[in-house]
């Protein structure tokens, strides 16, 4: 086809019209000439590929073979695209988009297409360059195919269809294949014709092409109804086309003046939103005329014909959807839907099996696009009931029973494609409570919301289609003869039809094929189809859904199911991985029925694995499950069964036998059977561990009792072992090995008719305690009790670790031992009715027995001894003697082992607690050990006692004989007062050279409490009888609402009082005030009382006696926090006269404010009165400051005295200067009297401040006090 390489128009035409003739489908021209050569090339290729892979196609490989590289395949099937992707075209799968047609300036072309891309919904356009390419808008109407039987192809809506009677007789078929595609993407809603301005308003010549240009195109598009709009391109904004040459144009093309458009190069952005908006509307109208000339058809019933009702109804929605009424488009889906199940059973046109085929595949498009509007819609329920109300239509409809497996893989087909649209849809699952939950007919489920669901029954169809094609392939010898055909199969014009392909030179024509051609294809495409991965690809998707969903069941099931699929396939590795999940929720849940199908297919994938050990335990796992089945001479409950046939007795004691028949022979070779598969050699035992939570527990289950819960060192103590089986069939012991925590308490059962060989595991040590038994052999489902005495020679908890069982030269069984009160039933035997017998013969044993008891420790001889002098006090080192003697025992790599514990529980650390005495950590720390006296080793050895942990220590004792002692001292410092107990414990050996010895302990404890041995206050007191006016007492600042206030430059006295709250005698060494830093030096001058050195500050403190000293202060700095230092006192016990008794404690001293006073008042009176004689009481108003200051000042009367003054008034102060107030009082009544109290308020600092109650007091005589005196 050499004109293939031509590239000009005519050369284009030609093969459009070549291929056209050829039977190449016209959804392959498009207006891009380019892209329309490489769709051609594309197409004859795919033809070419097809044609010869039919021809060479090599029969397929059957499922259940042994195909290599099955990951691979599998792999490939779960990467590859989905089900809609390859059953549907895209132009099924994605809503219809509007196509317009744009003939005529080029270079405008990609602007008004990206901007038509841009709208929403947007709008596909064929750009045609000029008006020489109208013939190939005419082809895209035709539908050639070269085929003598062409002629009932004919669709009746179409323009061209002939208006004889034979126009409404039944076309080929119920919709064309590429309809939907030939109408979005060939045959355009509306054609746009560009023509320059110049062109219209040029010369004639132009103007007659303009015409001629016209009258083509609406020959062309008139017939299809297609719109037409005209669009005027202008150069400039300035261009004007006359009104009759526009008139004459809008004649020409016969279009209303809305219909003819203008476009201005120069204004692009302005004009594209109008021609958008033209173009949408013309549109939609011809889309929505297109519908109402359908619609009319199916409402005048023309034809009865249900073909062509279907076609009109789907017609109808695809123009709807054009238009996005998706209501109305959902509405004729259905009514499509409907009107094709009508005619199963009523149309003879094609073959039965063919029809049956062709209803089908358009009720799966039509479900299909009903169930994307629904679910796009948001209305998931309704696409739920939707789809089980299409399978219900459809389930039953089989057709020809012998081919069933063609409605098998459509049924798969089904449910694949809706899971796959659940995926997809934008419509999920919030709530199941709030979901309309079905119909009273059709109930719903949560889990057919989901994908996972309906990938499970899709893998399940499968599975259907699968066994019905083996089926048929098996009885059937004709078609298992089918292979690759020489006849090419391939789709038909219309859905659901198939046809054959063949060539007459250079041609392709379809011919119809009857049924038995069409099976034979069906079969040999079912035969390539490797049927097996698909199943595993859903199941696996469905699989990791329902573990996401956390349903742990469903999951169980599809794995299962997916491992039964790798089996087929003879891939053991990963079928055996799938079956171990299945199995491991069956043995959690105890379902037995399940559980004995599934370990039936593990031990085969284990016997063709080789892997012996996991043949055995599946197989031990099997035998010892409940009988599920009926016994072997009644009715079976199951029909079919996998590897592991029926559980019924039979066939558990079969496997019992091959079992123990392949682990207990005694030859030195041992070459299994074809059956079983295994080489065993004599140098390569087996050994089966059995916890407590092992599927293999009711294999073997050991009890075991100790008689007595707490026993001595070397005293006989009873146990009872007990022994419990449900393997179907007795099994005889050589030797039972019972193992403990103390080696030296391990013993064995002999059974007396088999010889005593050491097993590999074997822990129990020459020499050991060994029982004989005349019999060993465990009873099915009964216990085999035996009782033993044993003497256990160390102390502590002696508890049996398990029970190991040698039931032939290379088998072993160990079995942890269990507690009688501490056993459970196992889940696969806790809902069996049968016999429950009690592991030992006494019951009381049997609810409360322990596998453990407690060995008491040998009686100790030494003596350890803690004494303390009373109270531990708050800074000091506290010393405790610790005394070791012995009293009957020798002492033998003695460790003293000593540790503090908060009695409260808070722990001796507490970094978040700020401590205002020391900066140490700890509250109470271990400072040191001295050893005895003499005993430098000693000392050394617990020289680094500080350097283990502040609250433990550990020490070497030096070896006693009988009678010796050796003491130590223990140093305790407190930080913080809190009682600790003290633990000591000492640990010996009574005898040196024993190999194994057990250590002899010894505990004591002893509570000491710790105290604060002083409690230190203090106070401030002001100048007697002088008041000052503070304003931070006034108006405080908010942190300093509980700090004293003092005056600048004034003398203040500061009392400290020690008190002893201990209830032992005090020594007070000194005491004394230290500042902090120099700052303080500098900002404050404190004197201490009594001048003296620190001797003068001695004394001795009775307990609760309380020790005061004065010093004086005077501030020199004004700042809002002075700091006054620490308060230094050192204190010993009194009668300690040690050096190290002397202890020094810090006492931090509160922060107090400077703040200078502006107003100072001064009382001025005699020391005393007396009674009706007057005296001068002054008030003195000093100002500190640089300003004038105002004082008002108010005396309030007094009962007790007569006054003379004034009682209020305002004065000024000067600057740095005194105003006195002078009153005279005479005295009325004997006594301690209170003078008349005076207020001064500041007007400046608008504050009052009084003199205190005892400034403002005096004493008054009756009469002048007269002094004693002797004269001589």
């Amino acid at each position: 086809m050499r004109f293939l390489r031509r590239h000009d128009d005519d050369g284009d035409k030609e093969a459009i019209f070549a291929l056209s003739l050829a039977g190449i489908p016209a959804r392959l021209f498009s207006s891009d000439f380019p892209s329309l050569l490489f769709g051609i090339r594309s197409e004859l290729g795919r033809r070419i590929q097809a044609l010869s892979s039919i021809k060479t196609q090599p029969q397929g490989v059957m499922a259940g073979s042994a195909p290599e590289g099955t990951q691979k395949k599998l792999n490939q099937v779960l990467e590859g695209s989905k089900m809609m992707e390859e059953e549907y075209p895209e132009e099924l799968r994605t809503p219809p988009v509007s196509l317009v047609a744009l003939f005529g300036c080029a270079e405008l072309h990609s602007s008004i297409t990206n901007h038509l891309h841009s709208q929403q919904p947007p709008i596909n356009a064929l750009a045609f360059p000029d008006f020489s390419h109208l013939p190939l808008l005419l082809l895209a109407h035709r539908d050639v195919i070269n085929n003598p039987t062409s002629s009932s192809f004919r669709d009746p809506l179409s323009s061209d269809s002939s208006s004889s009677p034979s126009a409404a007789v039944p076309s080929g078929g119920i919709l064309k294949r590429d309809w939907l595609l030939k109408h979005r993407t060939k045959v355009p809603a509306l054609v746009a014709a560009f023509f320059p301005s110049n062109h219209i308003s040029g010369d004639p010549t132009q103007w007659l092409q303009v015409c001629s240009n016209l009258d083509t195109l609406k020959s062309v598009i008139r017939p299809k109804n297609i719109k037409l709009v005209v669009v005027v391109v202008q150069s400039s904004p300035h261009e004007v086309i006359s009104e009759d040459r526009l008139l004459a144009l809008r004649k020409r093309a016969e279009l209303d003046s809305k219909y003819v458009l203008f476009l201005n190069h120069s204004e692009l952005p302005l004009s594209l939103p109008r021609i958008a908006s033209a173009f949408s509307d013309l549109a939609l109208s011809y889309y929505r005329e297109e519908a109402r000339r359908i619609k009319s058809r199916i409402e005048k019933r023309s034809s009865t014909s249900l073909d062509l009702i279907v076609r009109y109804c789907f017609k109808v929605a695809v123009y709807a959807e054009f238009r996005r009424d998706w209501g109305e488009a959902l509405k004729f889906y259905e009514d499509a839907y409907h009107s094709l199940h009508e005619m199963i059973g009523t149309s003879t046109r094609l073959p039965p099996i063919q029809r049956l085929v062709e209803i089908k595949t358009i009720a799966e498009q039509l479900h299909f696009k009903i169930s994307t509007l629904l679910l796009h819609g948001g209305k998931l329920s309704e696409a739920v009931i939707w789809f089980h109300q299409h399978k219900s239509s459809y389930d039953k409809v089989v057709g020809s029973t012998e081919y069933n497996f063609l409605h098998w893989e459509w049924m798969s087909r089904q449910f694949l494609v809706f899971a796959e649209l659940l995926e997809t849809s934008s419509a999920t699952v919030q709530n199941f409570s709030s979901l309309n939950q079905g119909t009273a007919e059709i109930p719903l489920t949560e889990f057919e919301f989901y994908p996972a669901y309906y990938y499970q029954l899709a893998a399940h169809y499968l599975q259907n289609k699968k066994s019905a094609l083996e089926l048929l392939l098996s009885m059937s010898v004709a078609a298992q003869q089918i292979g690759g055909s020489s006849e090419s199969i391939t789709p038909s014009v219309y859905v659901g039809q198939f046809s054959q392909l063949r060539e007459k030179g250079e041609a392709l024509t379809l011919h119809f094929i009857t049924d038995e051609e069409y099976i034979r294809y069906a079969i040999s495409e079912a035969k390539r189809f490797q049927g097996s991965f698909e199943i595993v690809a859903w199941l696996k998707k469905s699989y990791e859904s329902f573990t996401n969903l956390k349903s742990r069941r469903m999951a169980a099931f599809c794995a299962f199911e997916i491992a039964r699929e790798y089996f087929g396939l003879s891939d053991p590795s990963n079928a055996k991985f799938f079956f171990d999940i299945a199995a491991n929720l069956y043995r959690q849940e105890g379902w037995v029925s399940l559980l004995w199908e599934v370990l039936g297919y593990l031990r085969e994938c284990s016997r063709n694995l080789g892997a012996l050990k996991a043949f055995v335990e599946l197989s031990l796992e099997m035998v010892a499950l409940p009988v599920t089945s009926c016994d072997d001479f009644g009715n079976l409950r199951d029909k079919t069964y996998g590897p592991g046939g029926p559980a019924t007795v039979s066939r558990r004691e079969s496997i019992h036998r091959e079992v123990f028949t392949l682990m207990c022979r005694e030859t030195e070779l041992i070459s299994s059977t074809e059956e079983s598969g295994f080489k065993l050699a004599s140098d390569s035992p087996l050994h089966l561990e059995i916890d407590l939570v092992s599927p293999l527990r009711p294999v073997l289950l050991a009890s075991v009792a100790f008689h007595e819960q707490m026993i001595k060192p070397r005293a006989l103590c009873s146990i009872t072992l007990s022994l419990l089986s449900h393997l179907p069939l007795p099994v005889e012991i050589d030797h039972l090995e019972v193992q403990f925590n103390q080696s030296t308490c391990n013993f064995v059962v002999r059974n007396s008719q088999k010889p005593l060989v050491a097993s590999p595991s074997s822990t129990v040590q020459s020499g050991s305690q060994v029982e004989n038994e005349q019999s060993l052999v465990l009873v099915p489902n009964n216990w085999l009790r035996l009782t033993y005495a044993i003497k256990p020679e160390q102390s502590g908890k002696l508890e049996c670790l398990s029970v190991l069982a040698k039931l032939g030269p290379r088998f072993t069984i160990c079995s942890r031992a269990e507690s009688p009160a501490a056993m459970e039933d196992s889940p696969v035997w806790k809902h069996e009715n049968c016999v429950q017998s009690l592991p030992t013969k006494d019951p009381i044993l049997a609810v409360f027995g322990q596998k453990a008891t407690q060995v008491e420790e040998p009686e100790p001889q030494v003596d350890v001894s803690l004494g303390a002098s009373g109270p531990a006090l708050v800074g000091e080192n506290f010393t405790m003697p610790i005394v070791v003697t012995s009293k009957g025992h020798a002492v033998h790599s003695g460790e003293l082992k000593i540790n503090l514990v908060d009695v409260g529980g808070g722990g001796l650390f507490s970094p978040r607690e700020a401590e205002p005495f020391s900066l140490e950590s700890h509250h109470v720390e271990i400072c040191g050990i001295d050893g005895a006296e003499g005993n430098d080793e000693s000392e050394s050895e617990t020289g680094n006692i500080k350097k283990i942990q502040q609250s433990f220590g550990l020490v070497s004792v030096p070896d006693l004989e009988e009678g010796e002692s050796w003491s130590c001292k223990l140093e305790i410092k407190w930080h913080r007062a809190k009682p600790v107990m003290l633990f000591v414990s000492l640990g010996y050996l009574p005898q040196g050279n024993e190999a194994n010895a057990q250590k002899v302990h010894i505990h004591k404890s002893l509570q000491i409490e710790g105290k604060m041995p002083l409690f230190i206050t203090n106070r401030f007191m002001l100048p007697y009888r002088r008041d000052h006016l503070l304003l931070n007492r006034i108006k405080p600042a908010p942190d300093s609402e509980d700090m004293s206030s003092l005056p600048l430059n004034e003398k203040s006295v500061l009392v400290v009082s020690a008190k002893n709250c201990t209830e032992i005698a005090l020594k007070l060494m000194c005491m004394s005030i230290e500042l902090d830093d120099e700052q303080g030096k500098t900002s404050c001058l404190i004197q201490q009382g009594g001048g003296g050195g620190e001797t003068s500050d001695s004394a001795n403190l009775a307990p609760g006696e309380e020790f005061k000293k004065v010093f004086t202060v005077i501030p020199t700095m004004r700042t809002p926090k002075l700091s006054l230092g620490s308060v230094h006192m050192k204190w010993r016990r009194q009668g300690d006269y040690t050096e190290d008794a002397c202890v020094s404690t810090k006492h931090k001293l509160a922060e107090v404010n400077v703040d200078a006073s502006p107003l100072v008042m001064s009382l001025n009176c005699p020391p005393y009165a007396i009674l009706g004689e007057s005296f001068t009481y002054a008030i003195t108003i000093c100002n500190q400051t640089q300003l004038l200051q105002e004082a008002k000042f108010a005396l309030a009367d007094a009962q007790s005295f007569v006054l003379s003054g004034s009682h209020s008034n305002t004065v000024s102060v000067l600057p740095k200067s005194e105003h006195v107030l002078s009153y005279k009082l005479v005295p009325l009544t004997c006594g301690q009297q209170q003078l008349p109290k005076i207020t001064l308020t500041s007007v400046r600092y608008s504050a009052e401040f009084q003199p205190s109650t005892i400034a403002s007091s005096v004493f008054v005589f009756p009469s002048a006090p007269q002094a004693n005196s002797t004269a001589k």
